[in-house]
């Protein structure tokens, strides 16, 4: 007979993984955007790219718990690796593309992983920059392959499923965009709710009681370093192959530390932070840097530091406050 409390257990599991309404949201918000702003369709497709990339990091610091400052180094893999298919490879066809630069950063993740991730704490920290910088200065250095500080220019990507070319509007870039971060959304989403999701949260919780009952913690750390880096090397082959432009910028510590920004933001360990998050930051860098050029960077930081204080969920946790409230009233 099942044990009526395993029983239990396994059907908030099953329940757990159920697509909700609300769930769509964002999605209907998306495709509502590329009707109502077609004007800003080029900024809806960095925002969506940038939610990807976020994405992503979440699956190792807010489910696994792997602190990271270097997570640029996979983003910016990826990045480059779609310009060097396209540009030294005459490897133009952008799914097949977009999957081999994935390929390619998931490989380094996992590379990387098994070294850094044998450590803990300001180690681990002090490692994954120590990657992201290693990588940055590589790429700088082969400046015949990468173009070095002017970037990988002459970038040309065939149309999508050879019918959808990139036009001065960004009408494709932005479609385009929008399945790529749908499907690794529902990738990302099955994967969470599944078992082996679920271990990487008590491997967050507690890793320690994760090996007491026999779980490959490594193993499945390593795992989820490599789905994380090869997500984050989609996002960025993304970003390439729809502006056809590759930067050292993407490889920067720079980059690393505002995605972790946007995601804290937005709210960490909850899958949708990223959604909120991302365009949060965004949107608020774009109006306070019109508005004050030159202190802009303080005003977010400060933004920053007020939420991390006062609301630990980021824009999540004020929801969830706002939603408790409602329901709590008579």
């Amino acid at each position: 007979m099942t044990d009526p409390s395993s029983k239990g257990a396994i059907d908030r599991l099953v329940g757990a993984g159920r697509l909700r309404p609300l769930e769509l949201l964002p999605w209907a918000v998306a495709v509502g955007a590329y009707f109502l702003f077609d004007s800003y369709l080029a900024l809806g497709s960095q925002i969506l790219i940038m939610v990807l990339f976020a994405l992503s990091l979440d699956l190792i610091v807010g489910y696994a718990g792997i602190v990271t400052l270097g997570h640029a180094a996979f983003f910016g893999v990826g990045a480059y690796a779609a310009g060097i298919l396209a540009r030294h490879g005459g490897w133009s066809e952008p799914i097949s593309g977009l999957l081999i630069s994935g390929a390619v950063a998931g490989a380094v993740g996992l590379a990387s992983g098994f070294i850094v991730l044998r450590t803990t704490g300001l180690t681990l920290l002090m490692l994954t920059m120590a990657t992201g910088a290693m990588l940055f200065e590589l790429a700088n250095k082969a400046g015949g392959i990468t173009g070095g500080a002017d970037g990988l220019q002459g970038i040309a990507i065939d149309p999508v499923l050879g019918l959808f070319r990139f036009d001065l509007w960004g009408r494709t870039t932005y479609l385009y965009s929008l399945a790529v971060v749908f499907l690794c959304w529902l990738f990302a989403r099955r994967l969470v709710h599944s078992p082996f999701g679920r271990s990487l949260v008590g491997i967050r919780e507690n890793v320690q009681r994760m090996h007491a009952i026999g779980s490959p913690v490594f193993r499945r750390m390593l795992t989820i370093y490599g789905i994380s880096a090869t997500m984050a090397g989609i996002a960025g082959a993304l970003l390439t192959q729809t502006t056809q432009f590759a930067a050292l910028k993407v490889l920067s510590f720079e980059m690393s530390g505002e995605i972790l920004v946007m995601l804290i933001l937005g709210g960490v360990g909850r899958l949708y932070g990223a959604f909120l998050g991302v365009p949060g930051f965004m949107i608020a860098q774009d109006a306070i840097a019109k508005t004050d050029p030159y202190n802009w960077f303080f005003w977010i930081g400060l933004m920053l530091v007020l939420v991390v204080l006062f609301v630990r969920g980021g824009i999540l946790g004020i929801c969830d406050t706002i939603i408790a409230r409602i329901r709590r009233r008579p």
